[in-house]
């Protein structure tokens, strides 16, 4: 459920939102929220162990690769390290 929420923001910063609001056609609704979720995340990640902390989001900028397409690869890079 959405719910309204104001904010007290400095005129320059108001407009640098609207600016880039329309640059990035999304809402200054959805950057605040996204923001939000990002502080959020965070705050959950720094509860992790620092292996996991190295490892957390490494993914999350690239698509994940098809399951046939990585079986594949595995296979053939696994049966030529057998043939050397």
């Amino acid at each position: 459920m959405n719910k309204k929420l104001t904010l007290n923001i400095d005129d320059e910063l108001i407009e640098f939102a609207h600016n880039y609001s329309k640059q990035t056609k999304q809402s200054i609704s959805s950057m605040v929220e996204k923001y939000f979720e990002k502080l959020k995340r965070k705050k959950h990640v720094d509860k992790l162990s620092k292996s996991t902390k190295e490892l957390y989001g490494i993914l999350s900028d690239k698509p994940l690769p098809d399951k046939k397409v990585m079986r594949k690869e595995f296979h053939e890079k696994k049966y030529w390290l057998i043939l050397i």
